[in-house]
């Protein structure tokens, strides 16, 4: 079980899988007054840098589920680093359709909506693990403004306009599944730059390093383009946030 290869190589060097920088991860815990022994359940937890920090700056406790390999021997290693292996547990495993035993404080899936089909389905396979009056987490792209066509959406690496709404009418639809929408922390043209330019790097080291893999062409092909499309597209046209939500 593992994320497609082009992941595992062009984040490898990440500690955040999406636009968040370190201090926008920070302002998320802070805004949200997590106390000593919060319980946070994180799916798609990438290389645990949001549960690793909470757990050292906050003291919560908590587990991640993620399908890399690589990102979950990452955050163990994190956790490690930090000091709080005692506190965080990583699982390598697939989050879709995961319930924990016990109830948590906070169940959060941040950027990876996928795994029960959209944002819907997450909020539902989310609720399942959280207590009466928890905290429920997403992180989700929105139209900064709207794309003037299909091709621009599909430069933001969307299928077409229609995957994603406006900042506004995101927010309506939390409110139409019955959620107050508590807290919000947005990522900015800053945060999409460090998540998206940091791969360049990566993958040329990668290429430098692997010149004769059978996967270097693909590899070339996306370092080749990816600075351009960043660019025109995904830094002008999407946003990036995660948002905190709490039942009615």
């Amino acid at each position: 079980m593992d994320i497609p290869r082009i992941f595992n190589i062009t984040e490898s060097a990440h500690r955040i899988h999406n636009p968040f920088t370190p201090e926008k991860l920070a302002t998320l815990g802070a805004v949200l007054r997590l106390e000593t022994g919060t319980r946070v359940l994180d799916l798609g937890s990438g290389s645990g840098e949001m549960l690793c920090t909470w757990a050292r700056d906050h003291g919560v406790i908590g587990t991640g589920i993620d399908m890399s390999q690589l990102f979950t021997e990452q955050a163990k290693r994190r956790a490690e680093e930090l000091g709080v292996a005692d506190q965080v547990k990583f699982i390598h495993g697939d989050a879709t359709g995961y319930v924990s035993d016990d109830k948590v404080d906070v169940a959060a899936c941040l950027g990876a909506t996928w795994i029960a089909g959209g944002v819907i389905g997450t909020i539902e396979l989310l609720a399942r693990s959280l207590r009466t009056g928890g905290i429920i987490l997403i992180g989700e792209p929105y139209w900064r403004q709207l794309p003037p066509t299909e091709d621009v959406a599909k430069g933001c690496l969307a299928n077409s306009i229609s995957d994603f709404l406006m900042l506004p009418e995101l927010l309506a639809s939390f409110d139409e599944l019955g959620y107050d929408v508590v807290e919000m922390v947005l990522a900015d043209q800053e945060g999409w730059d460090r998540y998206e330019a940091a791969k360049w790097l990566t993958m040329r080291r990668w290429l430098e390093a692997n010149p004769e893999d059978d996967f270097a062409k693909e590899v070339r092909a996306q370092l080749t383009t990816a600075p351009k499309r960043h660019a025109a597209y995904t830094r002008e046209y999407l946003g990036w946030g995660v948002f905190a939500l709490m039942a009615r």
